[in-house]
């Protein structure tokens, strides 16, 4: 049965993504245009727990939609694992007169809404991750401003690699999932691209294919490396050792949660954003809105959970072929 949400609290948790502030935005200024309340949640879970709660105004949210970061900052909490943590969580809720919670992050930030939502606070999530791993959405917040900037980083890269006549390994985030560096793959003319569902670990047939380059001629050699694989210092010693081919390992590392968000992000932020509000508006409780099919939707969390992304072998097939020379 519906219940009706005066006061909804926001947070952001786990890994930041550009965009994560126009979706703060978009919940405020949704809410409050529906006659809510409105508080902000400073650090995830840690501040719910804490009880850093702010009262946010629509001007709360002024001039940050350009901004990357979260002006909520965010932080992972092993405490709210816990069922101690998560019953304080719906206790601290309940103080602070907050019956529905938007939480903005990735999956494991959606475990903490299902737990919240258990102990009777409405909740509901916001796909929030530059990794593009959440099995329910064609697109989460963050990953495209996320791997723009990698990509210009490689094409600076390839530059400094093509006047050395190096290798350069470049090393792009995304934890176990390899979307980033299939993408800059891609997009940057790779003639290598390890992840971690793709990956044989058979090193011997990227040495052979290096010193092939060398043969034909080829000035420089562009190997992307997902996190979830890694090693990436190591690997350039060995492969230097075993081509003769000077080679350098970069790891992106964080700069690619940062920067100012792309328009694609800005825009969805915005209308994910709304359409929590409005979900908890509705008295809707334990859903996930999502991008899907050319469309904003919502899912059970449960269902989205349980949900299997996988790498599309075509994708990383035509990757493979683009590095013919």
């Amino acid at each position: 049965m519906a219940r009706e949400v005066e006061t909804i609290g926001v947070l952001t948790s786990g890994g930041d993504a550009p965009g994560m502030n126009a979706a703060i935005r978009g919940v405020v200024r949704e809410a409050i245009s529906k006659g809510k309340k409105v508080k902000g949640i400073r650090r995830g879970y840690v501040g719910l727990l804490a009880e850093e709660i702010e009262d946010m105004e629509a001007s709360s949210v002024s001039n940050i939609i350009e901004r990357g970061g979260t002006i909520l900052e965010t932080a992972r909490c092993p405490e709210f694992e816990t069922e101690e943590g998560q019953q304080k969580g719906a206790d601290v809720c309940k103080k602070h007169g907050i019956d529905g919670v938007v939480v903005i992050g990735g999956d494991g930030s959606f475990r903490g809404a299902q737990k919240l939502a258990d102990h009777g606070i409405n909740t509901i999530g916001v796909t929030g991750t530059i990794d593009l791993d959440i099995s329910c959405t064609d697109y989460p917040i963050g990953f495209h401003t996320a791997v723009n900037t990698a990509m210009q980083a490689i094409d600076k890269i390839r530059d400094s690699a093509s006047a050395h006549e190096r290798c350069s390994i470049i090393e792009v985030m995304g934890r176990e999932a390899g979307y980033i560096a299939l993408w800059c793959g891609i997009a940057n003319g790779a003639e290598q691209i390890l992840i971690p569902e793709k990956y044989d670990y058979d090193e011997q047939e990227i040495v052979d294919d290096i010193i092939a380059s060398l043969k034909r001629g080829k000035k420089h050699y562009i190997i992307i490396v997902a996190e979830g694989v890694g090693h990436s210092t190591s690997m350039a010693r060995r492969f230097e050792a075993a081509t003769g081919m000077v080679t350098r390992a970069t790891i992106l590392g964080h700069m690619q949660r940062g920067g100012s968000p792309t328009c694609k992000d800005r825009v969805y932020a915005t209308m994910m954003g709304a359409m929590a509000a409005d979900l908890l508006c509705e008295g809707k409780s334990n859903r996930l809105v999502a991008y899907k099919d050319g469309a904003f939707v919502d899912f059970d969390i449960d269902e989205a959970l349980a949900m299997e992304k996988n790498i599309s072998d075509y994708q990383f097939m035509v990757g493979q072929r683009m590095s013919i020379v």
